[in-house]
Order: structure tokens, then sequence, then C-alpha cells
């Protein structure tokens, strides 16, 4: 009896286990397997080429062209839709705000469940050069100068995509760290006001330190969608003008579909993959992630 009661615990995660081997850990292995072949959909047979594919990749301009934006993504990403939404999550648990909080999250979280080809079709309009919102507000405040084709200048392309995100994303982070402050002891607020602390000194010393593992989980998610997102670029520019917001997963879909190069897209899916194991690695040794310090 004792026996299946210690067997009990595993054949509830068999089937959780099956689908990670069957469509997570068998695929990522077949895939790392087609990187090291030259071959297409129509090909009759794989011609092994070893390690070409990735030096092909390492000399290619437009995989570090990717890589750049990916990292912009990466970078601004982090300032907003992580520092940013736990701002916003401490401004709307604040005894000041808290009873308009219903109404601010709704607001905030709105976006998070708006699909994202709706959230695209929106900006192409808000960013028309000719009678978007964007360039009508400049235009009314006198910054004509600064009236421009977003989305179809090389320069602010890739900046008009990320900004699209940030909008759409925040209030998801947002979301996640409210529960996180709202778990907070309140005396340890009460301490830091009777010790004279204001409201900021008290966000740093108090709120900061106390949703460090919450921050933990909002830089992975946010992190890692930043190096594998696609819908946004792909749908607002499509990688353009030229390849000024080409990110690496739509480099991988164009190289696959558009070029039927199946065993190159391969190579830049294994990268993907590589630099966000690296990356989640990286994170959980800088947060140390479940220790005390």
């Amino acid at each position: 009896m004792s026996k299946n009661r210690k067997l009990l615990p595993y054949l509830y995660l068999f089937p959780a286990i099956l689908f990670l081997i069957l469509f997570v850990y068998i695929p990522i292995i077949q895939n790392i397997g087609f990187s090291f072949y030259d071959w297409n959909a129509f090909s009759p047979e794989k011609i092994f080429v070893g390690l070409e594919n990735y030096l092909q990749l390492f000399r290619d301009p437009i995989f570090y062209e990717a890589l750049k934006n990916n990292i912009w993504y990466a970078v601004i990403s982090i300032i907003f839709q992580v520092f940013g939404a736990l701002v916003i999550a401490a401004i709307l648990e604040d005894k000041l705000v808290r009873r308009f909080s219903p109404v601010f999250r709704t607001v905030y979280f709105l976006p998070v469940i708006i699909s994202m080809t709706v959230i695209a079709l929106l900006f192409t309009f808000f960013y028309n050069p000719d009678v978007g919102l964007l360039n009508q507000l400049l235009r009314a405040i006198g910054l004509d100068h600064l009236a421009m084709a977003w989305l179809g200048d090389s320069k602010t392309a890739m900046f008009a995509v990320i900004a699209v995100s940030q909008w759409q994303s925040i209030g998801y982070i947002a979301m996640l760290y409210i529960v996180s402050i709202q778990k907070i002891p309140n005396e340890l607020y009460e301490a830091a006001e009777i010790d004279g602390a204001n409201k900021i000194k008290m966000f740093f010393h108090v709120t900061v330190p106390q949703t460090k593992e919450m921050s933990f989980v909002a830089v992975i998610i946010t992190l890692t969608g930043a190096f594998t997102v696609f819908n946004e670029p792909y749908i607002l520019t499509g990688g353009g003008p030229g390849n000024a917001s080409e990110v690496l997963s739509t480099y991988l879909y164009k190289t696959a579909f558009s070029k039927d190069m199946m065993g190159y897209a391969s190579t830049i899916a294994t990268v993907i993959l590589a630099i966000t194991l690296v990356v989640s690695l990286i994170q959980m040794k800088l947060f140390k992630t479940g220790k005390e310090g």
C-alpha cells in the first residue's frame, strides 16, 4: 500500500512529462539535428553540411541586424514592462488610489486580451504619416518637424514596433506585481513610515526587495518574449523597411517559408534557443531566486 502511494505522484505527473517530451524536447532535438543539413521542404533527401550553416549565419549581416533589434527589444522592455509595471502596480496599491484601482486595472489590462492583429491594425492607423493620430497630435502642438512615416523610416520603425509591445504587455506584468505587492505585510510600510520614509523611499526599500521573486518571473517572461517576438514586427512592418525592423523570429520565418532554406532556418531557431537559455541562466544567477540574500 505504501509503495503504491509513493508511485501515485509520478502517475499524476506522467501525462505532463509525456506531453513535454513529445511536444517540446523531441522537436528541439530534431531541430538541432536538422540544422546540420542543407534541405528544403520538397527535397527528397537532406545533405549533411556539418557546421556550415552556423558559419554562414555568423557571417550573415542580416542576422546581426536582427539580433541588435532583439537586444533593443529586450532593453526597452525591461525598462517599461518590468520597472514601469512595478511603478504602476505600486501606485495602484497605494492607499490614496486603491479606491479607483479596479477601474485602472481594467484599463491597463484591456490591451492584453485584444488580438495582436487588431492592435496592429489600430497602430497602423495611429502611425499613418498623413492621417495618423500621432502626427496629427504633433502638428496640433506645433511640432510639425517631428511628424514622419514612423513605420516607413528605418530610424524609427523598430522603436515604433517596440512601443506597440509595451502598450499591450505592460498591463499583464503590472497585474503580476499587484498580486505580489498585496502579499507584502502592511507592518513593513508602517515601520518605514514611522522611520520617516516617504513614498519613494518606501518603494525602493520595501516594495522592490519584497517583490524580488516576482521580478525574476517578470524578467524571464519579458526577455523570453523579447527574443522570440514575431507578431508585432511581422504584422506592422514585415521586418522593413529593408531589414530595419527585422528580428530573429521574422528572419527565421522568411528563411523557412519564403526562401525554403529549412536547414538554415533550423540553425536560426537553434541560436534563438541558445540565447534564451543563456539569458535565463544569467537571470537565475543574478536573482538567486528561492535563496536568501
